[in-house]
């Protein structure tokens, strides 16, 4: 019986699912602040992120040979994502960064 190719890349999954989760709230609350052009980077750099870490766990779930070159790119991605958000002093931007330092981690640790 093989071992089930899925559990290798269950922290990362996991990972990428609580960014997407905060990325798109940061998104969504950055929208809601009075001075939101100077937040349009932080949205533009949630939405990719969010989108990249969705497909990332899609191809992990698939065990997709192109997963560890996703992740290179999400991990890219978090870290940008992350830099801008902590730039930021509002909780969710704050928050948003650190699930993007986590997934970042992840993802090149899974890509490694």
């Amino acid at each position: 019986m093989s071992k089930d190719p899925l559990n290798r890349y269950l922290d990362c999954i996991a990972a990428c699912n609580a960014c997407v989760v905060a990325c798109q709230h940061c998104a969504a609350s950055c929208l809601q602040e009075p001075d939101v052009r100077t937040l349009a980077r932080c949205v533009a750099l949630d939405m990719d992120c969010a989108e990249l870490c969705s497909v990332a766990v899609a191809l992990m779930a698939g065990d997709s040979e192109f997963a560890p070159a996703l992740c290179r790119v999400c991990a890219q991605a978090c870290r940008a994502c992350a830099q801008e958000c902590g730039r930021h002093d509002r909780d969710h931007c704050q928050q948003c960064a650190e699930a993007c330092r986590r997934c970042a981690q992840a993802c090149e640790t899974m890509a490694a």
